[in-house]
């Protein structure tokens, strides 16, 4: 039997069968993952409170290249709010500032240079001259500057950086690193000087009167959700670098990405490593009911009872599906004297999800002596 088909069927078959054909000889595209960055050394932390997100390799010893930078900013940051320097004051730039390569302004030997515009070249535009030159201007000649870094990290608790100079060359050194932990905790430091987001989210600016262009070799800011800063560094030695600082909702956080293959790799690393800390924590203060703070007997001393203080009770890192926390008030009903202002009082133990979290001490806000005859006759001869 033939079957015999009008002409619009016809068509409609040929249409069809020609679509199918395209259809099942197109290339199917599989989306793959995104291949993991690698990167030498990587830290994740809350500046808030200190904890660690992320780490990889955090405390092995590395090139900082000019991410040395922000310990020299932390000097220079603590002494302009300490009045040492000022930033109005001019500085003359030296043969030896000026002798310094790679990222620079271009300074002149005996050229007159504002401490707020040295300053500025140092954080947006990485400038080794300025970076210099200042150190100089603070501690009398640059290797005195690279003492006080030195100190100064170590004050802070950290063992695993040394450093040779304030710029992070390091051609020609063989005892210059630190490490991502160490960096992260030294750029927590550097965040509490509000001055420096002035200079550290800044795009573009210039000196000089415009002659001169100031551009931020950190590609985040103005690209990244809540950026703050703060430095990049390069070397042939130590790679792509990078500690960038970031806050959303309360939340800052630091990462340091340290010998990233390229420059792309280390500015993904960290927007990778801010995007999950932004995604999966929160920080909550504390809130105490302080009808609760119910008072302590004091037992023979000059002042019957006292109220237990908390203080300030700071923040703690959470993470977002952290339910409400609930506290639990434990205080002493009686104590002896004599206290001394900060003796244990009680405590508030705070839970959050069945878990506890924390420890709040109540505390003495002042010293209580303890009764005496002597106290007890002075007082009475005060009263008649």
């Amino acid at each position: 039997m033939v079957i015999l088909f009008n002409g619009d069927i016809m068509k409609r078959i040929i249409i069809f069968v020609m679509s199918l054909l395209i259809f099942i000889s197109m290339p199917v595209k599989i989306m793959a993952e995104d291949k993991e960055i690698k990167v030498k050394s990587s830290i994740l932390m809350c500046m808030n409170t200190g904890d660690i997100i992320s780490e990889e390799n955090a405390y092995e010893h590395m090139s900082p290249a000019s991410v040395t930078k922000i310990v020299s900013m932390l000097i220079i940051l603590e002494s302009i709010e300490s009045g040492k320097i000022g930033l109005d004051d001019m500085v003359a730039a030296s043969e030896n500032a000026v002798s310094k390569g790679g990222s620079q302004i271009w300074l002149e030997v005996g050229e007159q240079m504002s401490v707020n515009d040295l300053l500025k070249a140092v954080i947006i535009a990485s400038a080794n001259d300025a970076c210099t030159l200042l150190g100089e201007y603070i501690a009398g000649s640059d290797s005195a500057f690279v003492d006080m870094m030195n100190s100064r990290v170590k004050e802070l608790g950290l063992k695993d950086s040394h450093f040779e100079n304030c710029t992070g060359l390091d051609d020609e050194i063989t005892n210059h690193y630190s490490c991502a932990y160490d960096l992260a905790v030294i750029a927590s430091e550097v965040m509490k000087h509000e001055i420096v987001t002035q200079y550290s989210t800044v795009w573009l600016d210039s000196l000089r009167n415009g002659e001169t262009e100031l551009n931020n070799t950190n590609k985040l800011v103005n690209k990244y959700n809540g950026i703050t800063g703060l430095k990049t560094g390069t070397t042939s030695k130590a790679g792509f670098c990078l500690c960038a600082t970031a806050s959303r909702d309360g939340l800052n956080l630091v990462s340091v990405v340290l010998g990233a293959d390229t420059s792309d790799d280390r500015f993904q690393k960290s927007v990778n490593l801010l995007d999950y800390g932004f995604a999966n924590y929160k920080v909550e203060k504390f809130k105490i009911d302080e009808s609760k703070l119910t008072n302590v007997k004091v037992k023979n001393g000059v002042v019957k009872e006292i109220k237990p203080t908390a203080g300030d009770c700071g923040e703690i890192m959470l993470p977002k599906a952290s339910s409400e926390f609930e506290y639990e008030y434990k205080i002493s009903s009686e104590v002896k004297a004599p206290l001394k202002a900060g003796d244990e009082l009680g405590t508030i133990v705070v839970s959050s999800s069945g878990k506890e979290i924390s420890t709040i001490k109540l505390a003495s806000d002042k010293n209580v002596d303890k009764i005496t005859f002597k106290y007890i006759f002075t007082h009475l001869l005060k009263n008649i």
